[in-house]
Parts: C-alpha cells; structure tokens; sequence
C-alpha cells in the first residue's frame, strides 16, 4: 500500500482535510517514511479509524483486542526482538489455528516471520489489523520495569565495589564496546527514560537520599516512588545522564541545565536535565517532553462549547493580543501549543520565542531566550518584527518592557500569543496596569483573556454515579442559575444531580483517574468592557462585564464538567473558588 493511496482513503472518507493530507504526504516523502507513522504522531486522525482504513485497502479485518485478555504462555510465542522489529503480536491459539496483530499486514519480511513461528508449531495462521497503541501496550509486557532496574542493580556489584565512571557513550542504548561494569549504569538510566514515556510521566526525579537513590515519576501531577537503588551507585547515574544533556561532569558544586533528543517508539522525545547540589550527592530533574502527549488539540484540553467557540473566533482576527493565565504548571504552555497548531499553514509566518523550548513543531520558527547574553523576551520582540512575522508567540510577559512591546507588536497588525501570571481572566487587565501598559491602548490590542486551571480526569472505565450531597447541590444550583438560558436547559434546575467517582480498575491501575483536563474562562474584549477600561477599569467591574458577556467561570466550567462524569465534583470544589 502506498502513501498516497492512505491519504486519498482518508480524505475521500472525510477523515482528514485535504490540505492537511497533502502536507503529510510531502513530510513522509522527504522524511522517507510511511504516511500513517506521522499521522498517529501527529495525533490527525482517531488510531481506531486509522487502522479500519488501512485493512479496508489491505483487506484485513481490524480488531479491537483488550491486552489484558492475551496471555502470558501466548506473549511466549514470539520473541520480543520479533515483536519489537516485526511490530506484530500473537494473539492467540485456538483449534491450531495461531491468531496473530500487525500494525503493518503488507510488511513482506513480517509475514515471513509469523509464517516461519507458525510453520515450526505446524500451525495455520489468522492476522488482523492493530493499533500502534495496542502493539506499544504489548510490547511493555515483554520488559517490565522494576524487573529490569533490579537486574541492572545487581550486575552493577563489581560497579560499586571499584566506583567506577560511566562510559563516553551519548546513546540511550547499551553500548557493545562499553566495558561490563558500565553497561548496567546505562542500561538502568535508558530503561528509566523509556519508563518515563510509558508511563506518560511528566518529570523523573533522581534522588539521593541518606542510604539509598530513589527515582520518582509525576503522573498526572503527583510524584511516586518507582524504584531505588544503593547510593553507591547515584554519581555514576547522574555522570551518565550529564554526558546525555553534554553538561560538564566535574562541576557538582553548582546547578547545571541541558537537554538531549532521543527517539523512542517511533518518535522524537525530548528530555530538559537540570541537576541541584545537595550534601548526600546532586539532584537531577528530567523533563519529559514527548510530543504526543503534550501537544494537543483544544477539545483534548477540555475547552468545549462556548469557549472553544469564543477562542476559535479570536484566533481568526487579523491581529490582537490572545493571552493565556495561570499558576505555574497550570498547563498554559501546552495550550499554546494547541493554538499554535491551529494556526500553523503554509501561508503564515509563525516566529516564537520561549524559555525554553518545549515542543518543536514543524512550521515555526521557534527561538530560545538567552537571558544571561542579553537576549531576552523584550530585545527579541525588538528584532522578531524583522523576521516579517504573522503570528508572534511570546512564552511569557514578565516585566513592563514586554508588556509595552507585546502591545505594540498587536497594535501593528500581528497576532500575539502569551501567557501571563494572575488568578483569573479578570485580573489579566488590572495586571497590564500594573505593568505600565496605558489603559487607552489595551482594548484596541487585548482580543481574549483565558484562564485555566488543572484537574485530574476521573477514570472512564471505572467510574461510577451518585447523588450529590444536600450540601452540593445547592453549589450546583446556584452556579448553574448564572449560566446562559442555552446551557442551563441541558441540566435539572433544582436536582438531584449526579456526580461521579472511580474506585479503581486495571485500566487506571487502582488510581481512579486517567491524566488531566482543564478548566477553563474565557473573556473577550467588547466596547462595553472598553468603556469600562476608560472609566478607570477594577476587578469588580471588570466581573460585571464579564458577567454580562455570559462568561463560564473555571468554577463553572468544572461543575459542567463534573456533572458529565469527566472529573470529580470534589477537587473542582477544591481548586477552584466562585466569582
């Protein structure tokens, strides 16, 4: 099956827009790569339809399968070196028959493989269709973590008796050349990065401690200990991950920052190293920045209904100031993102400046600060303006000259794209004041003010409703009698509501939720809220306006959310507060 066939498929069936599928076309072309790899990458079309298209052109069923229902004794059948190479999994066995998945059933040398694994247990063969996230899932079982970390530890005894360093090799892999006692050291630092993303973990913290190393991962906002390790063994980790990020060995007495790219399961992760000294040894922080968990669409982030729809509006104006509000760690970058991909076509010219780099992204001109050599936010607005920019994104404002000059630049015809840090939408324009920007100037520039909060999403597959409490309730009613007439009907006006929870299931490994969505509101500038600027705008009146507009707060918008069974009504309770 060749690339452009994929693509015809989809875009005849209306799942993927014709623009968007000639330019995949012509990355895979020059990347020398299959169509559908990008596509699920990139996250363009669901897997599950990606998959039924492709077994439609190859005539081969497709089949959801759970992985749980695979046995251990069939996973035997094949090798993972087969599994990993092939991408195939065996399924299983039933009246001789050997039922196996493939991600790609026109692969020649994979079919010789299952027919050779077949032909040896004098079976006949069955092959469906799979998911890249079903194969991924399987593939973990053949290497469990813990299992392999203990392995490494135990080869790393002669490591620790003569404390030798690591070895000068710069690949996640185990090196051949590398000698025996570094081998474990570098095995036990790749299958730890490799964990990482499995595991869609934000950040691995190497830790020392008084007796012993520990490694945690945050998932989902939350940090849990994965595995530890004797101490003996922490500065030779450490020294591997150093070579990695290309930062100086010898130098433990000061914090050091780096970052390496590696690629894993087929696509390009990110890993951002910073170390910390402190008595028992150095501390390091990796962040995980893996493309197809952190760039997402709008609707993936939770924006929905009349919010997404007032955001997808502004976007669309030839010029304005858009700017995302938060605390650090709220999730701003990553809506940025978001919105930087709605906006990244051929015909605009989309020029960044971050601190750091997160994400790269095909299409953009993304450029790192450096203040320490004077080439901050404010002196690289100064020269963007001469990189003939349509769009301007601007990591974050942070003090009165980018504020000036982020004004300045919407006020010449461009859109610009930042984050700034205040409580709410209603305190974005009080904050400008602050910063010296004049009033009279902001609502000719300012197109929306959005803020957002992070919630953990309740499992979907565990969860469960009850009735909300008396106490509830009246929260509910009374947030719900506020919003407009249109989303007001969709729920009961006095209750009872439901609300849900999750105990725990497999799916969600007992933790009852599953990543995070956000809350969010969304206000925009109107000649009312203009007026109110000239009158000598405060946060109340700023309130009335927003109001009047109809505004969702975030403690509405999580109270929604909360009574679709998405998140839980208690920790929306918790992190957000009325207005």
């Amino acid at each position: 099956m060749d690339n452009k066939t994929l693509i015809d498929a989809l875009i005849q069936d209306g799942l993927l827009g014709e623009i968007e599928g000639r330019k995949v076309l012509q990355e895979a072309a020059l990347a020398r790569r299959q169509v559908d790899e990008l596509i699920y990458e990139q996250r363009l079309v669901d897997e599950e339809q990606l998959a039924m298209e492709k077994g439609k052109l190859l005539n081969v069923p497709y089949r959801k399968i759970d992985p749980q229902e695979i046995l251990d004794d069939t996973l035997k059948l094949f090798p993972e070196e087969t599994v990993r190479n092939y991408k195939v999994i065996p399924i299983s066995i039933k009246d001789d028959m050997l039922v196996v998945g493939m991600i790609n059933p026109d692969d020649a040398q994979a079919q010789e493989a299952l027919k050779f694994i077949a032909k040896q247990r004098r079976l006949n063969l069955g092959a469906y269709i799979i998911t890249q996230a079903l194969w991924e899932l399987v593939l973990r079982r053949y290497s469990p973590y813990r299992s392999l970390i203990d392995e490494a530890v135990k080869a790393s005894t002669s490591l620790a008796s003569k404390n030798t360093g690591p070895t000068q090799v710069v690949r996640l892999e185990e090196n051949k050349g590398a000698s025996a006692d570094e081998t474990p050291i570098i095995r036990i630092v790749s299958t730890t990065l490799k964990e990482a993303v499995w595991e869609k973990a934000s950040d691995i913290h190497i830790e020392p401690q008084r007796n012993r190393g520990r490694i945690r991962f945050r998932i989902d906002g939350e940090l849990r200990e994965v595995s530890s390790f004797p101490l003996v063994l922490h500065a030779s980790i450490v020294s591997r991950i150093k070579i990695l990020a290309n930062l100086k060995i010898d130098e433990t007495r000061i914090p050091q920052d780096g970052r390496f790219r590696t690629v894993l399961f087929g696509r390009d992760i990110d890993y951002r190293v910073a170390t910390f000294p402190t008595p028992v040894g150095e501390k390091v922080v990796i962040r995980v920045l893996d493309p197809s968990t952190g760039l997402k669409g709008l609707e993936d982030l939770g924006l929905r209904g009349k919010n997404l729809q007032t955001v997808k509006t502004g976007i669309e104006k030839p010029y304005g100031v858009i700017l995302i509000t938060g605390p650090t760690g709220s999730g701003k970058s990553t809506t940025l993102y978001a919105l930087m991909q709605l906006l990244n076509k051929e015909d605009i010219n989309i020029v960044s400046l971050e601190d750091p780099v997160e994400y790269y992204m095909d299409g953009l001109n993304q450029s790192q600060v450096k203040p320490e050599i004077g080439y901050d936010f404010a002196s690289g607005l100064r020269q963007i303006l001469r990189q003939d920019p349509d769009v301007i994104m601007v990591g974050e404002i942070r003090d009165e000259e980018t504020a000036g000059l982020t004004i300045q630049a919407a006020l010449t015809g461009h859109i610009v794209l930042s984050t700034l840090h205040t409580n709410n939408s209603v305190g974005v324009i009080p904050r400008l004041m602050d910063m010296k920007v004049q009033p009279f100037l902001i609502p000719a520039a300012l197109n929306i003010m959005l803020a957002q909060r992070l919630i953990t999403r309740l499992c979907q597959q565990c969860r469960v409703s009850d009735v909300a409490s008396p106490q509830v309730t009246e929260v509910i009613s009374r947030e719900l009698a506020q919003l407009s007439p249109e989303i007001r009907s969709a729920y009961p006006a006095q209750g009872p509501y439901s609300v849900f929870h999750s105990p725990g299931c497999e799916a969600c490994k007992g933790k009852g939720v599953s990543g995070r969505l956000a809350v969010f509101e969304v206000m925009i500038m109107t000649p009312e809220l203009e007026k109110v600027i000239n009158e000598g705008a405060t946060e109340a009146s700023i309130l009335a306006e927003a109001r009047r507009q109809g505004m969702v707060t975030m403690h509405q918008d999580g109270i929604l959310k909360a009574l679709e069974g998405l998140v839980s009504i208690e920790e929306v309770l918790r992190e957000t507060v009325e207005m």
